[in-house]
């Protein structure tokens, strides 16, 4: 029987046979006369038909036994014979047979750990951010080797290249290998030491990060460009221009935006953004100008059914989405250097509070005596900040302010 699999429909299946997923190809779960659910994959080899079991429903769930599915076809793929990961990990004391004869590939593994570390971690895009990085930099060198075999010059391979031009993100990166390959050790997948660790192996041949760094800041739009600059954006007709307008009108980091829902927004004209969202684990509220309105007003009509504030078909950008658009305008600069031009701006052009341009970047504040006497999140002067700075970015004289 082919049919497309929910959780209700596996819930109440009972009469003994096999069922195919109509989703998921070559995905099936068996119900034995006994009353037993298990899940297999299914596919042909040189004109044989083979199963390979992936585990007992309901504690191998829809979702997983699909992941594990798409996971063992994705390799059939590429050429290779279907090797389930996770009953590696799953017999810890023949793992590291298991790994050298059949091959625990790098990439199979690292998405693994992501998935199941997945909801330990705040915030959801952690892991998608984690991924990105691994399958740019690490998986087109270290995918397809066998974790037991991957040294310190394969690591070398994938940060050298990297180390002093996109320092911060290779450090992260590197901080990721080593997480994963110390759950590689653990499981006894492994029985080499990790070739990503800093101390006593790669600070012995890579400079220390904030040594590279130097100090460097976010590239940033001189200020006398920013109203041309939005202009160029109100020209486009496209949701991440909208998007890109809105992160600027309101100082805000990326994740804050492409990770904005519609819940979020209180009475039209203040936004909430749940600590779990924020850099600092504290909800931060952002009052919206008429102008920042209106975006969200165009954003809804192009895709009414969604969740987020900024989507398409009711997907949320991605993270690279206003850098991409950037590029296509010709810019080299980075979206966060906007927040710097909006800081350069309060300084140099207003008589705005210093620590009020603080709070509306939602920065931490560094002295614990302040933090603690300082209660509210002065809202009523970021208010009027932020009505300033969109006027500023809209090229909008004292009349027009006026007028409006």
């Amino acid at each position: 029987m082919n049919t497309a699999f929910t959780d209700t429909f596996l819930k109440n299946l009972a009469i003994p046979g096999r069922y195919s997923d109509r989703d998921t190809r070559g995905l099936s779960i068996q119900i034995k006369k006994q009353g037993g659910k298990y899940w297999t994959f299914r596919y042909l080899k040189g004109g044989t038909r083979r199963d390979v079991s992936l585990g007992a429903y309901p504690s191998v769930t829809l979702r997983e036994a699909r992941r594990r599915a798409t996971q063992l076809r994705s390799q059939l793929f590429e050429g290779l014979s279907p090797e389930p990961s996770w009953k590696v990990m799953e017999k810890p004391e023949a793992a590291v047979r298991i790994a050298v004869e059949n091959g625990v590939y790098f990439s199979q593994f690292a998405i693994d750990c992501i998935e199941a570390k997945r909801s330990e971690w705040r915030n959801k895009k952690h892991a998608d951010q984690w991924l990105s990085t691994l399958k740019t930099y690490a998986f087109p060198i270290l995918g397809h080797k066998n974790l037991e075999e991957i040294d310190l010059e394969d690591v070398l391979k994938v940060l050298s290249p990297i180390w002093t031009t996109k320092t911060e993100t290779a450090s992260r990166l590197r901080g990721r290998l080593e997480w994963i390959f110390a759950a590689a050790i653990t499981r006894k997948l492994r029985r080499a030491e990790n070739p990503a660790a800093w101390r006593g192996l790669l600070a012995t041949v890579l400079p220390k990060p904030n040594k590279v760094k130097s100090g460097k800041h976010h590239a940033a739009l001189p200020l006398q460009e920013v109203p041309s600059f939005i202009k160029a954006l109100q020209d486009l007709d496209c949701v991440s221009a909208l998007a890109l307008e809105f992160l600027i009108l309101n100082a805000n980091r990326t994740g804050e935006v492409i990770g904005a829902l519609r819940s979020e927004l209180n009475s039209g004209d203040l936004w909430i953004i749940p600590g779990s969202r924020m850099k600092a684990g504290k909800p931060h509220r952002v009052p919206l100008t008429q102008r920042s309105r209106d975006i969200l007003t165009i954003a809804a009509s192009k895709d009414p059914g969604s969740d987020y504030l900024f989507s398409r078909e009711g997907r949320p950008l991605s993270n690279m989405a206003m850098l991409a658009l950037m590029r296509r305008l010709g810019s080299n600069l980075t979206v966060h250097g906007f927040r710097s031009t909006f800081r350069d701006w309060v300084g140099e052009m207003t008589e705005h509070r210093s620590e009020v341009a603080e709070m509306a970047l939602a920065h931490s504040i560094q002295n614990k005596t302040e933090a603690a006497y300082r209660r509210g999140d002065l809202l009523e002067p970021r208010r009027a900040l932020m009505a300033d700075w969109g006027s500023f970015c809209l090229g909008l004289t004292n009349q027009d302010q006026q007028a409006r």
